[in-house]
């Protein structure tokens, strides 16, 4: 994986296409975008003929750059880009899981520190605290076996 094109390939592998599951807080989705996002990025179209295409531009913009993810190994990259499209809190993960201070705000430290934290323990501190607010979640019960399975995916995915 070395480009945000490859990352979001691999992520509508994890996000699949249409679903309306109504156990789902997100709602109705396509590619993983929910309808709430996507109105508030001008689609006015059904949820279910959503271009890949502009599920990607969405992407790009709110759950990519934001993070400025390209910066880091492409593999860490990955892992964050996941759950920040998926939900969690990334930028506290970024700090955990790099030994950055923990205050919830994206700055150069947490850049530095996340750039600097070998990618192999980075993704493994990553996805244990990823797992961890998982189970917190009143949906485990639900959801828990496939979040249990994609953070399995993209472990693997990130050992290649």
């Amino acid at each position: 994986m070395s480009s945000f094109d490859d990352a979001f390939d691999a992520l509508i592998g994890n996000e699949g296409g249409y679903s309306n599951n109504p156990k789902d807080p997100g709602g109705e989705t396509m590619w993983g975008v929910t309808a709430r996002v996507a109105r508030a990025e001008g689609y006015t179209g059904p949820m279910k003929d959503l271009p890949r295409d502009t599920a990607k531009a969405i992407a790009k913009k709110l759950y990519w750059n934001p993070l400025k993810l390209d910066q880091f190994d492409p593999r860490v990259a990955f892992q964050i880009f996941d759950a920040n499209y998926n939900g969690g809190h990334p930028i506290i993960w970024m700090q955990g899981a790099s030994g950055a201070k923990v205050d919830g705000l994206l700055g150069p430290a947490t850049i530095a520190a996340v750039a600097a934290t070998d990618p192999l323990k980075f993704m493994m501190r990553w996805n244990s605290l990823r797992l961890r607010y998982f189970t917190s979640l009143k949906t485990w019960p639900t959801f828990g076996k496939g979040w249990a399975n994609r953070i399995a995916d993209n472990l693997k995915l990130g050992a290649i």
